[in-house]
Protein backbone atom coordinates (compact mmCIF):
# COMPACT_ATOMS: atom_id res chain seq x y z
CA UNK A 1 0.00 0.00 0.00
CA UNK A 2 0.89 4.24 -0.51
CA UNK A 3 2.19 5.98 2.27
CA UNK A 4 -0.35 7.96 3.64
CA UNK A 5 0.86 11.53 2.49
CA UNK A 6 1.21 9.67 -1.41
CA UNK A 7 -2.53 7.97 -1.17
CA UNK A 8 -3.73 11.32 0.07
CA UNK A 9 -2.06 12.96 -2.78
CA UNK A 10 -3.28 10.13 -5.45
CA UNK A 11 -6.74 10.71 -4.31
CA UNK A 12 -6.73 14.20 -4.95
CA UNK A 13 -8.41 13.39 -8.53
CA UNK A 14 -12.14 14.03 -8.93
CA UNK A 15 -13.75 13.07 -12.15
CA UNK A 16 -17.87 14.73 -12.58
CA UNK A 17 -20.62 13.83 -14.96
CA UNK A 18 -23.43 15.65 -16.51
CA UNK A 19 -25.95 14.93 -18.56
CA UNK A 20 -27.46 17.99 -21.07
CA UNK A 21 -30.75 18.38 -22.63
CA UNK A 22 -33.80 16.65 -22.31
CA UNK A 23 -36.03 13.24 -22.97
CA UNK A 24 -34.12 10.23 -25.48
CA UNK A 25 -30.97 12.48 -27.22
CA UNK A 26 -28.71 13.83 -24.90
CA UNK A 27 -24.99 14.98 -24.12
CA UNK A 28 -22.87 13.33 -21.88
CA UNK A 29 -20.17 15.69 -20.21
CA UNK A 30 -17.39 13.98 -18.19
CA UNK A 31 -14.36 16.53 -16.42
CA UNK A 32 -11.77 15.58 -15.36
CA UNK A 33 -9.22 17.26 -12.72
CA UNK A 34 -6.23 15.13 -11.42
CA UNK A 35 -5.07 17.30 -9.04
CA UNK A 36 -1.46 17.33 -7.78
CA UNK A 37 -0.40 13.91 -9.38
CA UNK A 38 -1.37 15.43 -12.38
CA UNK A 39 1.16 18.60 -12.30
CA UNK A 40 3.48 16.87 -14.98
CA UNK A 41 0.77 15.59 -16.98
CA UNK A 42 1.01 17.78 -20.26
CA UNK A 43 1.15 16.10 -22.95
CA UNK A 44 -0.52 13.06 -22.07
CA UNK A 45 -3.38 11.50 -23.21
CA UNK A 46 -6.20 10.94 -20.76
CA UNK A 47 -9.06 9.05 -21.66
CA UNK A 48 -12.28 8.07 -19.88
CA UNK A 49 -13.83 4.40 -20.36
CA UNK A 50 -17.40 4.27 -19.15
CA UNK A 51 -19.91 1.26 -19.63
CA UNK A 52 -23.08 2.60 -21.34
CA UNK A 53 -25.93 -0.02 -19.77
CA UNK A 54 -28.42 -1.62 -22.54
CA UNK A 55 -31.18 1.49 -21.76
CA UNK A 56 -28.33 4.08 -23.88
CA UNK A 57 -25.90 3.79 -26.41
CA UNK A 58 -23.62 6.22 -28.93
CA UNK A 59 -24.69 5.76 -32.70
CA UNK A 60 -21.57 5.16 -34.28
CA UNK A 61 -22.57 6.84 -37.49
CA UNK A 62 -22.88 10.33 -35.33
CA UNK A 63 -19.45 9.93 -33.55
CA UNK A 64 -17.55 8.96 -37.08
CA UNK A 65 -19.69 12.43 -38.52
CA UNK A 66 -18.44 14.67 -35.26
CA UNK A 67 -14.81 12.51 -35.42
CA UNK A 68 -14.33 14.01 -38.82
CA UNK A 69 -14.56 17.38 -37.65
CA UNK A 70 -12.38 16.95 -35.01
CA UNK A 71 -15.41 17.78 -32.32
CA UNK A 72 -14.83 14.28 -30.54
CA UNK A 73 -12.90 11.93 -30.44
CA UNK A 74 -14.03 8.04 -28.78
CA UNK A 75 -13.31 4.18 -29.21
CA UNK A 76 -16.75 2.16 -28.80
CA UNK A 77 -16.47 -1.27 -27.99
CA UNK A 78 -17.98 -2.92 -29.69
CA UNK A 79 -17.48 -0.57 -32.91
CA UNK A 80 -20.86 -2.33 -34.64
CA UNK A 81 -23.78 -1.26 -32.06
CA UNK A 82 -27.51 -1.91 -33.57
CA UNK A 83 -29.14 1.81 -33.16
CA UNK A 84 -32.60 0.02 -33.68
CA UNK A 85 -32.65 -2.37 -31.04
CA UNK A 86 -35.20 -2.12 -27.81
CA UNK A 87 -33.46 -2.05 -24.68
CA UNK A 88 -34.58 -5.78 -23.48
CA UNK A 89 -32.34 -6.83 -26.90
CA UNK A 90 -29.54 -4.81 -26.65
CA UNK A 91 -25.91 -5.23 -24.97
CA UNK A 92 -23.80 -2.93 -22.97
CA UNK A 93 -21.47 -1.04 -25.10
CA UNK A 94 -18.25 0.01 -23.62
CA UNK A 95 -16.61 3.69 -24.64
CA UNK A 96 -13.60 5.08 -24.33
CA UNK A 97 -13.80 8.99 -24.16
CA UNK A 98 -10.40 10.86 -25.50
CA UNK A 99 -10.80 14.14 -23.47
CA UNK A 100 -9.43 17.53 -24.24
CA UNK A 101 -7.71 19.74 -21.94
CA UNK A 102 -9.26 22.23 -19.96
CA UNK A 103 -8.04 25.71 -20.77
CA UNK A 104 -9.50 27.08 -17.34
CA UNK A 105 -7.85 24.70 -15.46
CA UNK A 106 -4.25 23.51 -15.59
CA UNK A 107 -5.08 20.12 -14.15
CA UNK A 108 -8.33 19.73 -15.88
CA UNK A 109 -9.66 17.72 -18.94
CA UNK A 110 -12.96 17.48 -20.19
CA UNK A 111 -15.38 15.74 -23.24
CA UNK A 112 -18.54 15.24 -24.71
CA UNK A 113 -20.20 12.75 -26.16
CA UNK A 114 -23.36 12.02 -27.87
CA UNK A 115 -25.99 9.24 -26.18
CA UNK A 116 -29.44 8.23 -26.87
CA UNK A 117 -32.17 6.74 -24.95
CA UNK A 118 -33.51 3.43 -26.15
CA UNK A 119 -37.18 2.05 -26.65
CA UNK A 120 -38.27 -0.02 -23.17
CA UNK A 121 -41.04 -2.50 -22.62
CA UNK A 122 -44.34 -0.24 -21.38
CA UNK A 123 -44.18 0.30 -17.54
CA UNK A 124 -47.28 -0.13 -15.69
CA UNK A 125 -47.62 2.80 -13.37
CA UNK A 126 -44.52 4.96 -14.58
CA UNK A 127 -44.22 7.06 -17.93
CA UNK A 128 -40.68 7.39 -16.94
CA UNK A 129 -37.50 4.68 -16.36
CA UNK A 130 -34.08 5.27 -14.78
CA UNK A 131 -31.30 4.05 -16.31
CA UNK A 132 -28.16 4.41 -14.23
CA UNK A 133 -24.86 5.15 -15.71
CA UNK A 134 -21.58 4.60 -13.50
CA UNK A 135 -18.97 6.51 -12.92
CA UNK A 136 -16.27 6.12 -15.32
CA UNK A 137 -12.47 4.48 -14.74
CA UNK A 138 -9.82 7.42 -15.94
CA UNK A 139 -7.07 5.90 -17.84
CA UNK A 140 -4.04 8.11 -18.60
CA UNK A 141 -0.72 7.53 -21.32
CA UNK A 142 1.93 9.55 -21.02
CA UNK A 143 4.10 7.95 -24.03
CA UNK A 144 6.63 11.31 -24.18
CA UNK A 145 7.57 11.76 -20.65
CA UNK A 146 8.72 9.76 -17.87
CA UNK A 147 6.02 10.82 -15.51
CA UNK A 148 6.40 9.08 -12.19
CA UNK A 149 3.34 6.50 -12.06
CA UNK A 150 2.68 5.41 -8.40
CA UNK A 151 -0.21 7.20 -7.74
CA UNK A 152 -1.64 4.99 -10.62
CA UNK A 153 -1.52 1.23 -11.66
CA UNK A 154 -0.97 -0.42 -15.23
CA UNK A 155 -4.11 -0.95 -17.40
CA UNK A 156 -4.87 -3.53 -20.14
CA UNK A 157 -6.28 -1.02 -22.87
CA UNK A 158 -6.11 -1.83 -26.59
CA UNK A 159 -6.61 1.68 -27.85
CA UNK A 160 -3.84 4.00 -29.24
CA UNK A 161 -2.19 6.92 -27.44
CA UNK A 162 -2.53 9.97 -28.89
CA UNK A 163 0.70 11.00 -27.66
CA UNK A 164 3.63 12.38 -30.20
CA UNK A 165 5.43 8.87 -29.96
CA UNK A 166 3.31 6.10 -32.35
CA UNK A 167 5.69 3.26 -30.78
CA UNK A 168 3.45 1.01 -27.84
CA UNK A 169 2.38 2.78 -25.04
CA UNK A 170 0.95 1.77 -21.41
CA UNK A 171 -1.93 3.04 -20.09
CA UNK A 172 -2.21 3.33 -16.26
CA UNK A 173 -5.82 3.61 -14.01
CA UNK A 174 -6.07 7.08 -11.99
CA UNK A 175 -6.97 6.52 -8.48
CA UNK A 176 -9.70 9.30 -8.58
CA UNK A 177 -12.70 9.50 -6.43
CA UNK A 178 -16.20 10.64 -8.23
CA UNK A 179 -18.58 13.79 -6.98
CA UNK A 180 -21.36 11.18 -7.63
CA UNK A 181 -21.21 6.95 -8.29
CA UNK A 182 -23.78 7.08 -10.38
CA UNK A 183 -25.93 9.50 -13.13
CA UNK A 184 -29.29 8.85 -13.81
CA UNK A 185 -31.34 9.19 -16.33
CA UNK A 186 -34.95 9.32 -16.66
CA UNK A 187 -36.09 7.76 -20.60
CA UNK A 188 -39.94 8.24 -21.31
CA UNK A 189 -41.81 5.14 -21.66
CA UNK A 190 -45.03 4.36 -22.42
CA UNK A 191 -48.15 2.76 -19.90
CA UNK A 192 -49.46 -0.65 -20.47
CA UNK A 193 -53.02 0.43 -19.88
CA UNK A 194 -52.35 2.69 -23.02
CA UNK A 195 -51.78 -0.53 -25.47
CA UNK A 196 -55.72 -0.64 -26.31
CA UNK A 197 -56.13 2.77 -27.57
CA UNK A 198 -52.66 2.63 -29.49
CA UNK A 199 -53.68 -0.08 -31.34
CA UNK A 200 -57.06 1.40 -32.37
CA UNK A 201 -55.54 4.52 -33.33
CA UNK A 202 -52.72 3.01 -35.15
CA UNK A 203 -54.94 0.73 -36.82
CA UNK A 204 -57.37 3.36 -38.10
CA UNK A 205 -54.92 5.69 -39.30
CA UNK A 206 -53.47 2.76 -41.77
CA UNK A 207 -56.71 2.01 -42.84
CA UNK A 208 -57.32 6.40 -43.23
CA UNK A 209 -53.86 6.05 -45.55
CA UNK A 210 -54.48 3.20 -47.10
CA UNK A 211 -57.77 4.50 -48.49
CA UNK A 212 -56.49 7.84 -49.34
CA UNK A 213 -53.15 6.26 -51.42
CA UNK A 214 -56.15 4.13 -53.15
CA UNK A 215 -58.10 6.63 -54.16
CA UNK A 216 -55.45 8.57 -55.85
CA UNK A 217 -54.34 5.66 -57.77
CA UNK A 218 -57.99 5.04 -59.08
CA UNK A 219 -58.34 8.48 -59.72
CA UNK A 220 -54.99 9.65 -61.24
CA UNK A 221 -53.66 6.02 -62.29
CA UNK A 222 -53.32 4.86 -66.02
CA UNK A 223 -54.43 1.41 -66.53
CA UNK A 224 -53.83 -0.29 -69.44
Amino acid sequence: SLPPDVQAACQDATVTQELRKEGFHRDLLVMVELGAAGDDAGGCAVVARTRLPPGIYVDPYELASLQQHNLTKAVLIPDAIDVEAPEYLATDVLVLLYMEPDPRCSRCFRATVPVHGRYHRPAGDSEEVSVVLKSPEVLICCCDNHLSTECWKPAEVEAPCSGKNIGPCQWYSVMHKATSEELILQVPVGLRQHSSLVCVVTLLATVLCSSLILAAVCKYGHFS
